[in-house]
């Protein structure tokens, strides 16, 4: 028996090769995000069962539990999911166009640029403009700091290793410049900018966090995913790919700017939470392999599910503080990256 099944559209248009055990794979951690956050939404200061948790969703439960779960925690669970499920695709396309398992918006400097657009945005327009107009500032400052890595590591080229080294360099400039701005605007303004960088979803709503969000999502994961297919044949080298007839520039440029988006808007919301996009896709990797139709949604649930989890951990464990859930991934995610820059110390 086959482990793959194809899909042909009916005028042969297009096809697709699903791998079975991939799916199955993506399907059991679908359930796992949905059952963690369930769970999720009903653990705080207040236990609700499970049970409960779902009938409020529903509109069924009593007035109390009905309020803390749909006003107080609900939104915040769907925004941890949102916003890990976008750094942890960003993070997997990134890793596919470089070449390097080390790359991720957060190491190379592009989630600093991003929550320096927001940090701008804040102090130049806050209670001026809608916050919904936040993500575009993202993802300029995104797009501003992507462009100045790719000029400061360009010399004949650009290898992974350089631009990894680069990227961290200018993160720590970036970051810099973002706390400067928060040490010299007023307080109230300095203390929402604060949260950009230390990367926390507490008080997240719907209406200025989910809802600004899930648009970006829904509209840039799929594309993403789609466009994503041609990774697998550039990760076999740009000349082999541009004989077998692949557009790799304009198609390596599509593929980055979705990147950044997805890094960008996600930051908007979320701050600048670390290593999502880097642990992700290697525990993709591990369960389904190197191909990115299945790669890329695979990475997105489990960074939903490390994010959600990370949260859980920042607002239960440590109360009556409520830890911001940045703290936690970057405590894992140090340690994760380090070892991997071990790994891969001779790789040019």
């Amino acid at each position: 028996m086959s482990k793959y099944r194809s899909l042909r559209s009916a005028n042969a248009t297009f096809s697709f090769l699903i791998e079975k055990r991939a799916v199955w794979i993506a399907f059991l951690l679908l359930l796992l995000c949905l059952a963690a956050m369930i769970v999720s939404t009903g653990i705080g200061s207040q236990f609700v069962s499970p049970l409960q948790v779902v009938k409020a969703i529903f509109g069924q439960a009593d007035p109390m539990n009905q309020v803390i779960v749909t006003k107080l925690r609900l939104p915040r669970v769907i925004t941890a999911v949102l916003v890990g499920a976008s750094l942890a695709a960003a993070g997997a396309v990134l890793q596919g166009i470089i070449r390097n398992p080390l790359a991720s918006p957060d190491v190379t400097g592009i989630t600093e640029g991003a929550s320096l657009g927001a940090v701008l945005f804040i102090f130049m327009f806050a209670g001026t403009v809608p916050i919904a107009w936040m993500p575009f500032a993202s993802m300029l400052g995104a797009f501003a700091i992507t462009a100045l890595l790719y000029v400061l590591a360009w010399k004949r080229g650009v290898t992974p290793l350089r631009l990894v080294l680069i990227g961290i360099g200018v993160s720590a400039a970036v970051k810099s410049i973002s706390y400067m701005l928060i040490i010299a605007g007023p307080l109230q303004l300095a203390e929402r900018s604060l949260t950009f960088m230390t990367g926390t979803i507490y008080g997240a709503s719907w209406e200025d966090d989910v809802l600004t969000l899930l648009p970006w999502v829904c509209v840039l994961l799929p594309v993403t995913w789609l466009q994503a297919r041609h990774l697998n044949i550039q990760l076999l080298g740009d000349d082999v790919a541009t004989s077998a007839g692949s557009r790799v520039q304009l198609q390596r440029f599509v593929l980055l700017a979705l990147s950044v988006a997805l890094a960008g808007a996600a930051v908007s919301i979320g701050g600048a939470i670390a290593f999502i996009g880097l642990m992700a896709p290697h525990m993709a990797r591990k369960l389904v392999g190197a191909s990115f139709g299945a790669l890329l949604p695979v990475s997105a649930l489990l960074g939903a599910i490390i994010l959600l989890l990370a949260d859980l951990v920042a607002r239960t464990a440590f109360l009556p503080r409520d830890v911001p859930a940045g703290v936690l991934t970057a405590a894992i995610g140090a340690p994760f990256f380090i070892y991997q820059l071990y790994r891969n110390r001779n790789r040019s």
